[in-house]
């Protein structure tokens, strides 16, 4: 069998399949030549999702018509002044994307230099179909048209419009996020879908592509690290989604999507967050060019670090620094949406009023003074609830609402929520919830200092568990000693408890250890000694927190919330859930009608 030099439409077809998975992956490369054209305004139109057409135009540098032929050549282009591939400073620099889109679409080139005229080159599935002058203003257009009509095995594996337009806006979503110099506008089917997003700072832009809560619910992140700088915003822990698509990283400008930024930023939130939810974060990582490695993939969505490991520890450290200076801050519900959960509360249980009793139903409405007595009496029966818990008087006079951010106690309900008065509403805090942060975090301060203090127990208990639960604490013995649990084996399927964390008082010994033998089941080898201590000291603050359904002293309450107001991340519990809410002042008087 000879071999035989392939044609050049073949190669770029080829070429073509690693840059050109869909109409986003054209969106893309042309949003980066417009970016490193120097564009400060750029606008994109979409049809069907970008199936049937993609329009990029932007107000760029230009480009003279040779330079726009030498543009539709393979291997071409003005982004590597040397031969140094490994320095590259651009979006796009391997002269690849506009001949790979030009050979399976129909591809419309025009440009302009400002103070020439302007000029078209059209371009249909590999073969030019004309060219020669044009108008428009200085800067770049590019059309494409038709992707993949002419290659049959690759369009029918495009998705619905929707689903590509999906895709579409994420890439354009990520590339506003790296240039927040630039304005951006995006119009789909002849309707505007993203407005001119004008020049801002990040978390600005940031926030106006995810969500306008995430200014308000969110912390900056700055720091730097032996000439690496991570900069960016992130998600307060209780600020969270069910899908990791709000997680957005950049390298020198570039968007990737890359398992070691995304494992760094789980790790950073750790019993912070529930396991089935996602961090919303955007982080800027720059770094000298030689320190990283773009030219993985035709994509270049994904990187490769010369010092895998310093990066990782940057991100996770530089988060929970973040994280630990918000302190007890929690995300809040829109206090609209809390009003509404409170007005759709009905007051009688069968969501009714009882019979005859209609809104008109005052004293002035009743044919007798006897039946107006009767509506009272019944009225009690309707709106007295039984007593939940109260607090009894202080000693000593309480302080004042307005020293503290989550205010003083002034009651409890259900055993479980204390109720304290703050200077601009009512916080509401889940003692438990609360509590199980504020053990964890004195665990975690332990740990740091070298070893959690253990507490012996007068009589050493046993615990009687499977096989296969002792074998995985034996492993694990020496770790668990380090958190104050001192275990020993005893027999083949049962532990001895010799001594529990100080920390946690005196709790639950057997059901700490069968906790921790389950927790332990779930643990993956990778993870570092630090990350495991870490995860089975969530497991035992939960043993040693206050649970709900205990009554509380005014002091106990008091004592609560001033430790939350000085400790870090207690504004969420060890499973991500919050641990107070706060009903702003003004919207319980809208409540009652006073304002």
């Amino acid at each position: 069998m000879s071999i035989r030099r392939l044609p050049e439409h073949l190669i770029n077809r080829i070429a073509a399949g690693e840059v050109v998975e869909r109409p986003a992956s054209a969106l893309k490369e042309l949003v980066e030549n417009a970016i490193d054209a120097g564009a400060g305004r750029i606008a994109i139109r979409l049809v069907e999702g970008g199936i049937g057409r993609v329009e990029v135009a932007d107000d760029g540098c230009g480009m003279a018509p040779h330079d726009m032929a030498l543009a539709l050549e393979r291997h071409a282009t003005s982004k590597l002044t040397s031969d140094d591939i490994d320095r590259v400073a651009t979006m796009g620099f391997r002269g690849e994307a506009l001949p790979s889109i030009a050979s399976v679409a129909r591809l419309t080139l025009e440009s302009r230099i400002r103070g020439a005229d302007g000029w078209c080159r059209v371009v249909d599935n590999g073969v030019l179909a004309s060219e020669g002058p044009a108008a428009l203003p200085p800067g770049t257009r590019v059309v494409v048209e038709g992707l993949f009509e002419k290659v049959p095995a690759r369009r029918k594996f495009l998705r619905s419009g929707r689903s590509e337009y999906a895709a579409c806006l994420d890439v354009v979503r990520r590339l506003a996020m790296s240039r927040p110099d630039v304005i951006f506008t995006v119009e789909h089917d002849d309707r505007r879908v993203l407005a001119a997003l004008q020049p801002e700072d990040r978390p600005a832009r940031v926030a106006a592509l995810t969500d306008r809560a995430l200014k308000e619910n969110s912390v900056a992140i700055d720091m730097v690290r032996d000439q690496v700088v991570l900069g960016g915003v992130a998600g307060l822990p209780t600020f969270h989604r069910g899908v990791a698509d709000h997680q957005y990283l950049f390298v020198n400008g570039r968007p990737v999507k890359d398992r070691l930024l995304i494992g760094a930023i789980r790790g950073a939130y750790a019993e912070m967050m529930p396991r089935d939810r996602h961090a919303v974060v955007a982080l800027f990582i720059d770094l000298p060019s030689d320190q990283v490695d773009v030219n993985v993939h035709p994509a270049k969505t994904e990187v490769r670090f010369r010092d895998p490991a310093m990066i990782r520890g940057l991100i996770v450290s530089g988060l929970r620094r973040a994280l630990d200076e918000a302190g007890h801050r929690v995300a809040h519900r829109a206090p609209d949406d809390m009003m509404a959960a409170f007005r759709a509360d009905p007051m009688f249980g069968s969501g009714q009023m009882p019979a005859g009793h209609g809104q008109d139903a005052t004293l002035g409405g009743y044919r007798n003074l006897a039946e107006a007595r009767m509506l009272r009496e019944q009225s009690a029966t309707f709106f007295a609830p039984p007593p939940q818990a109260r607090a009894e008087a202080a000693i000593a006079p309480p302080p004042e609402s307005q020293v503290y951010p989550l205010g003083v106690a002034r009651g409890q309900v259900a055993r479980t929520y204390i109720v304290a008065e703050a200077e601009d509403g009512l916080v509401i805090v889940d003692q438990h919830a609360a509590h199980e942060r504020l053990v964890l975090e004195r665990m975690r301060a332990a740990l740091a200092g070298g070893r959690v203090a253990g507490q012996a127990l007068l009589i050493p208990e046993v615990v009687e568990l499977d096989e296969s639960g002792c074998d995985r604490l034996d492993s694990r013995i020496a770790e668990l000693a380090e958190l104050g649990l001192e275990l020993e084996r005893f027999g083949p399927r049962a532990m001895l408890v010799r001594s529990t964390p100080a920390v946690l008082g005196s709790g639950d010994p057997s059901g700490l250890v069968r906790d921790l033998a389950d927790e332990l089941a779930a643990f993956d080898e990778a993870l570092s000694l630090r990350e495991r201590l870490e995860a089975v000291a969530g497991t035992m603050a939960c043993h040693g927190s206050v649970r709900a359904g205990r009554m509380l002293s005014v002091t106990e309450m008091n004592a609560l919330l001033r430790e939350m107001e000085a400790t870090p991340h207690s504004g969420q519990c060890n499973h991500g859930r919050p641990t107070w809410v706060k009903m702003p002042l003004d919207q319980i008087e809208k409540l009652f009608g006073r304002k």
